[in-house]
């Protein structure tokens, strides 16, 4: 109680208080803009919180996780164009409603469900991380090592191309992650005689390069690509009988969303579409989904947004990011020089909790920008991408060099980009890859204590109880959706052979 105390005072600071609002539009602009979204908006930033201190720079960064996320509603009805992948069904019933000119209405709804979802997900996180981080104080290494193994797992599901290439990329992500020196052996490993790269692969550089670099790559050939807004005359709340209509889904989709985000690497664009789905499945009127339901919305952006919270969990708890964005948060955590896990409710509990009461503020502010600037911040849609994107590059460059000051980073920025472009060419997701790369390091250091802690003898950890639990599920979360698919590919002919 004493820290929850203490990390509210601090957001009585007003410069801090300051840079929360000014982040929320930053972030509400982010979200708001097509090819931007909360991940590439927190990566480019991150260089540039590097100077302050840990309190406002992390701050700074989940408030716009929190605002961009429920940004991608305002072009996703505005435009039938989504701010952010976690907006993506949000069009489905967002535009239609637009059309008939309740675009005000719908954005309505989407401020009070993305609301409801943030600050039900916030207080679940401010309840279960710290019951997380309790249970794993006593993890050993390879308690930590089966459960680094285990985030990588989920990799397969987090991309956008199959689980097989997601599976390749978070490889070569961890591969990456092996350059520069071996702490435990002191060997140099693929540094080709570069001082530079002797303590390896820099966060930052790297997700400015892959969020940021190849999305402009990739959004150079929509140069053609025309956006019609639809006329918005005011923003409407819901009426009585909406909230009659809508508050069991917006409640079902808020703990739906929580859920997903708590899962290792999955994130805010499954919960949305696991909390529609639901949301149309539970539905009195299922048949107004996808014509201008009101409920699917709610589902949608109950559901994207209370996944931000849910993501920290993990995040802080366990150090393993529970979303792409969340990724890109722990890289500026380690950059401060904080440990995310167990010992942050110990020994730096105050931090965490003022970074818990800052996410609840944050969607408090977002609600009103939402009714009263959604109509200024649909303007940015008609920004020429021909103008926009060379400015995100300036900003790429600039954030890569302002880490170290060095030339080093901003190749490896541009190398990343350009390698990240390739690689979504050919349907692999870079997502994996980068948190390849956070967790590789993870990994080694995880399993080279083990193997000391237990004279070599890696079987060891078979033995170990919490150990074998997450092995065992990383083999259900690898295997188990290919061995279920094929025993009811079996199964369906005898069934239609009995009828």
């Amino acid at each position: 109680m004493e820290a929850a105390l203490n990390g509210l005072m601090a957001l009585a600071d007003p410069h801090l208080l300051a840079l929360i609002f000014a982040a929320t539009l930053g972030g509400v602009l982010v979200g708001a803009l097509p090819g931007l979204n909360a991940t590439t908006g927190v990566a480019l930033l991150l260089p540039f919180t590097i100077t302050m201190d840990p309190v406002p720079a992390i701050a700074i960064l989940t408030t716009i996780y929190c605002a961009a996320t429920f940004a991608g509603a305002i072009t996703a009805i505005l435009i039938n164009t989504p701010g952010t992948s976690a907006s993506a069904t949000t069009c489905l019933d967002g535009y239609p409603l637009a059309q008939r000119g309740e675009a005000g209405r719908a954005l309505g709804m989407a401020a009070v469900s993305s609301t409801i979802g943030g600050i039900i997900s916030v207080v679940c996180l401010m309840a279960a991380a710290p019951l997380m981080a309790r249970a794993a104080y006593n993890f050993a290494p390879p308690e930590y090592f089966a459960l680094t193994v285990f985030g990588l797992s989920m990799l397969a599901t987090i991309g956008d191309g199959s689980p097989i290439k997601n599976i390749l990329s978070g490889a070569f992500g961890v591969v990456i992650a092996t350059v520069g020196i071996d702490l435990l052996t002191s060997v140099e490993r693929f540094t080709f005689g570069m001082n530079e790269l002797s303590e390896g692969i820099p966060f930052v550089p790297v997700m400015i390069g892959v969020f940021g670099i190849s999305e402009l790559l990739v959004q150079a050939d929509n140069l053609h690509v025309e956006r019609k807004p639809v006329i918005m005359k005011a923003i409407m709340l819901p009426s009585r009988e909406d909230y009659k209509r809508v508050w069991k889904t917006i409640l079902r989709s808020s703990g739906i969303g929580t859920f997903i985000g708590i899962l290792p690497a999955e994130g805010a664009t499954v919960a949305s579409m696991i909390g529609y789905n639901e949301a149309k499945r539970w539905s009195k009127n299922p048949e107004e989904f996808g014509k201008g339901s009101l409920e699917g919305i709610a589902g949608s952006e109950a559901a994207n947004n209370s996944a931000t919270g849910g993501a920290m969990v993990p995040t802080l708890a366990l150090g393993i990011p529970g979303s792409p964005t969340a990724a890109v948060i722990l890289a500026g955590l380690m950059v401060h020089g904080l440990r995310p896990g167990p010992t942050m409710f110990t020994e730096q509990a105050d931090f965490a909790f003022a970074i818990f009461w800052s996410m609840m503020l944050v969607n408090v502010i977002f609600f009103f920008i939402g009714l009263w600037g959604a109509k200024i911040f649909a303007r940015v849609t008609l920004i020429p991408i021909q103008i926009l994107w060379p400015i995100v590059f300036i900003f790429s460059i600039v954030g890569a060099y302002a880490l170290e000051q060095s030339m080093m980073d901003v190749w490896i920025a541009i190398g990343s980009g350009i390698l990240g472009f390739f690689m979504r060419r050919h349907g692999f997701s870079v997502v994996p890859m980068a948190i390849g790369l956070i967790l590789g390091g993870m990994l080694e250091t995880r399993l080279g204590q083990s193997m000391v802690m237990l004279d070599e003898k890696w079987w060891l950890m078979l033995t170990r109880p919490l150990s074998l639990f997450f092995f065992v599920l990383t083999v259900l979360a690898l295997f188990g959706p290919m061995v279920w698919g094929r025993l009811f590919k079996q199964r369906s002919p005898l069934k239609s052979t009995g009828e």
